[in-house]
């Protein structure tokens, strides 16, 4: 027990002694410590010192040198705005120096001006004195007249322009035949030149339509048994039947082209033939041209009996009969000619019935009127001359064949046949839907003729009638008095003729009434 106590006392001696060794250690540590501290604090306070003195004497080079380059900048814009100033102000005094040339020059004109116009008002006044004096003239000249002839200067005014209204009116007159002479010949002129820009514009598209024929095939296989070896068949095809073949790209089609339209005929039934048959070769074609031609042969023939046998007339010739028949393939302004001629034939007929005349001639007669056309492409000239020529060489009467070749007023008519004839031509031919002028330009043009009616000053209505071949015009008596009422009919004319194309005349025709009515009660 004691030991224990003994072994206590002295580990408490020796750690107190511990604590107390260890005590100073820390404060000696410490005391190091603090001094190195302050060591180091002072060596970064000296180093700190002298960076900052090497960027202050950096900061002072670098504020030297943008001094520097700002005093040479601003001398440098000094010497631009020195010399910007020096060109300006010799700009100014250029400027100035042309200005005073021109004020110099103005003073120059204006004393010119001065002059000229002081020399004006002297030559004014020299002129009002010069009128004085011709007014003066012309009075003692007028009172000296007045005595001469023993007329006062109003009676004179008045039988002075009596004469000259009388002179005018004789002028007018002789001028109103010459231009109406003039207007004759001119209007002659451009007729030929309307008809012949129709014809210019309307050709390409009638050739187009009426010189083709197109052939359907079953498939387009058949183009190059048609065209064959080397193009054998269509050769022999052209050549039998004097077509060209198109053969393009347009799908199970052939198109036949020939302005003779008997050939065109020929060359499609006997193409026709050839496709049915299957046996295409310059034999075999040959020999279905020729049976075609019999075949097209005998259709004119009976298209040509139907004809006579419709229309009622016999003893026709033959060669006059087939020459009918021809006509069934020929087409005038999309109008086919020998329904034409049989639907004339009618006409002629029902208007020689009212007159009293021979009707079955009248028939006969506007049958044969353009039997011309079926040989237009073998003899030249006029169809009507041609069909007038043939219709004497096969034994027609006198009458008839100068109803046919008068029927265009190419030769004299010599009997009321022709006029009878060309009547029903006309009317055939004109009415619409008839030829190529379909119904909408039909009423198109008779629109037009009352519309530009309907632009003059006092028209109340107006009325085209005679399928537009007159037009009708009620004024209003109050705005359009008797005399103005030719002027405005011709006035009319010439607005007409300038604005729109017609075939034949427009007869313009303008009526003004005066109505009174009153009522009894």
């Amino acid at each position: 027990m004691t030991t224990l106590i003994l072994a206590l006392v002295i580990g408490i001696a020796l750690g107190a002694s511990a604590v107390g060794l260890v005590d100073r250690v820390r404060r000696r540590r410490v005391a190091e410590l603090e001094t190195g501290a302050h060591t180091t604090a002072a060596r970064i306070v000296e180093e700190a010192r002298k960076e900052g003195d090497v960027v202050r004497k950096e900061a002072q080079l670098h504020a030297k040198d943008l001094m520097i380059q700002a005093k040479a900048d601003w001398e440098r814009e000094a010497r631009e705005q020195r010399h910007e100033l020096q060109t300006l102000e010799k700009r100014i005094l250029q400027k100035e120096e042309g200005i005073d040339r021109k004020i110099e020059t103005f003073v120059q004109r204006e004393t010119e001006l001065g002059r000229r116009e002081e020399a004006v008002r002297k030559q004014e006044r020299a002129t009002e004195e010069r009128q004085s004096e011709l007014a003066r003239l012309t009075e003692q000249v007028g009172q000296r007249l007045e005595q001469a002839a023993s007329m006062t200067r109003d009676e004179a005014k008045r039988t002075l322009i009596e004469q000259m209204t009388d002179e005018a009116r004789h002028d007018a007159a002789r001028h109103i035949r010459q231009v109406e002479a003039e207007a004759r010949e001119e209007s002659d002129r451009r007729a030929k030149k309307i008809v012949s820009i129709a014809i210019e514009r309307l050709a390409g598209e009638f050739v187009t339509e009426r010189t083709v024929s197109v052939v359907t095939l079953p498939s387009d296989d058949m183009k190059g048994r048609i065209i064959g070896r080397e193009g054998r068949n269509i050769r022999a095809i052209e050549s039998a039947t004097g077509v060209d073949l198109i053969i393009d790209d347009t799908p199970e089609a052939v198109v036949i082209s020939c302005h003779n339209p008997i050939r065109r005929e020929l060359a499609r039934l006997a193409l026709e033939r050839l496709l049915s048959d299957g046996r295409i070769h310059p034999g075999r074609i040959e020999e279905v041209v020729r049976k075609a031609e019999q075949e097209l042969e005998e259709a004119i023939r009976e298209a040509g009996q139907r004809a006579v046998l419709e229309v009622g007339v016999h003893g026709i010739h033959p060669e006059l009969v087939k020459l009918l028949g021809m006509l069934k393939y020929r087409y005038s302004y999309a109008q086919n000619v020998l329904m034409h001629s049989i639907e004339a034939a009618f006409i002629a007929g029902s208007m020689a019935a009212e007159l009293g005349l021979n009707e079955k001639q009248a028939r006969r007669a506007a049958l044969l009127h353009d039997i011309g056309k079926a040989l237009t492409h073998e003899v030249e000239g006029s169809h009507a001359i041609i069909g007038g020529e043939i219709a004497r060489k096969y034994g027609e009467s006198a009458k008839i064949v100068n109803a046919i070749a008068a029927h265009h007023e190419e030769v004299k008519a010599e009997t009321i046949l022709a006029p009878l004839v060309d009547a029903a031509d006309a009317l055939s031919g004109a009415r619409p839907g008839a030829r190529r002028e379909v119904l909408e330009s039909y009423a198109k043009r008779l629109e037009d003729l009352e519309r530009i009616s309907n632009s003059f000053k006092g028209v109340e209505k107006s009325f085209a009638v005679q399928a537009g071949r007159e037009i009708r015009i009620i004024v209003d008596p109050g705005t359009v008095p008797d005399d103005h009422a030719a002027m405005l009919a011709r006035d009319i004319a010439r607005k007409i003729e300038q604005e729109m194309t017609y075939p034949g005349q427009i007869k313009v025709t303008v009526i003004r009434e005066t109505r009174a009515s009153d009522i009894a009660h």
